[in-house]
């Protein structure tokens, strides 16, 4: 587990690593996305599930889904779950303990592909009740609009919606250009990171927004560590989830997507790695399994 504030994790990590060894991976990233053409860019592929689209395809594809899914995408979590995945959030955001009671500011939190505010409401909860900040506040961003409007709905049965605390930005994780360059003290996005096109670009884009100093913190289904439990949770993935999908929420072909999406996720370490290569140092392993590794936290502190 990390440090409880934002301070002490970079503090921690600066006599780790060094700070050449971040500026020099940035770099590197950097120059090679810009070494790629306008003609490379549109020949490139991706996946989206198991197959394989053009980049300029799966944007839309992926809005298409959660579109589809918004209206059942919390319900779906419980059923898809069995409800674990609400620990799962509740010991990502108490790791992260949002908030300073010590500051008339509070912090300034970005949550990427939030939606439906889950994550944001337990960490502006967390904020409150846990380090008595009133002056934390969050922006959930997505790309769905149909997505932030769950949210918006949803906002107004919690303490926060109409209030500055709260606000609501719809975007793409790979280019946010309203969000200033090292504005931001934590950037979280929860379970929806592989959904994205181009997650080297997100990382990078979460670099630049995020203060020297300041954390990135993804909670993302991951790679289970236990051959015999995997054998086990794939069928439960690719058997029970779609049916269910399709009986609950009249959608199978999305609910199929996402455990596909989840399949093609990078490894733990192979993720750690991107993150690094973003210019984020990672404290200790890098990353927390949860549930044998069926999700992980991970988290990059940006150099001071």
């Amino acid at each position: 587990m990390l440090s409880t504030t934002r301070l002490g994790v970079t503090r921690a990590l600066r006599g780790q690593f060094g700070r050449s060894h971040a500026a020099r991976s940035f770099a590197q990233s950097a120059y090679q996305c810009q070494g790629l053409n306008e003609g490379q860019q549109h020949d490139r592929t991706t996946h989206f599930g198991f197959e394989t689209v053009a980049e300029a395809e799966k944007e839309g594809r992926v809005r298409d889904v959660f579109s589809s899914v918004a209206a059942s995408y919390d319900r779906m979590n419980d059923l898809m779950s069995l409800g674990i995945h609400r620990l799962w959030k509740g010991n990502f955001v108490r790791s992260l303990n949002p908030g300073r009671a010590d500051s008339e500011k509070g912090w300034n939190i970005l949550d990427i592909a939030g939606g439906t505010g889950d994550i944001a409401f337990r960490m502006l909860d967390h904020a409150t009740n846990i380090n008595q900040d009133m002056n934390t506040r969050v922006t959930i961003s997505d790309i769905n609009p149909d997505m932030l409007e769950e949210g918006r709905k949803r906002s107004l049965q919690t303490p926060y919606g109409n209030t500055d605390r709260l606000s609501f930005l719809q975007g793409n994780a790979e280019s946010l250009p309203t969000v200033e360059s090292n504005s931001v003290d934590l950037y979280t996005v929860a379970f929806g990171i592989r959904n994205f096109t181009d997650k080297d670009a997100a990382l990078r884009e979460a670099f630049r927004v995020l203060k020297p100093g300041g954390v990135f913190a993804c909670l993302e289904f991951s790679h289970v560590n236990s051959a015999v439990f995997n054998a086990v949770y794939k069928r439960w993935s690719f058997g029970a989830i779609p049916l269910i999908g399709q009986l609950v929420a009249g959608d199978r072909d999305s609910y199929q997507y996402l455990v596909e999406s989840i399949e093609q996720f990078p490894t733990q370490e192979a993720f750690k790695d991107m993150i690094q290569n973003a210019g984020f140092l990672t404290p200790g392993q890098g990353y927390e399994n949860l549930s044998m590794g069926i999700a992980s936290i991970h988290k990059g502190v940006k150099p001071v």
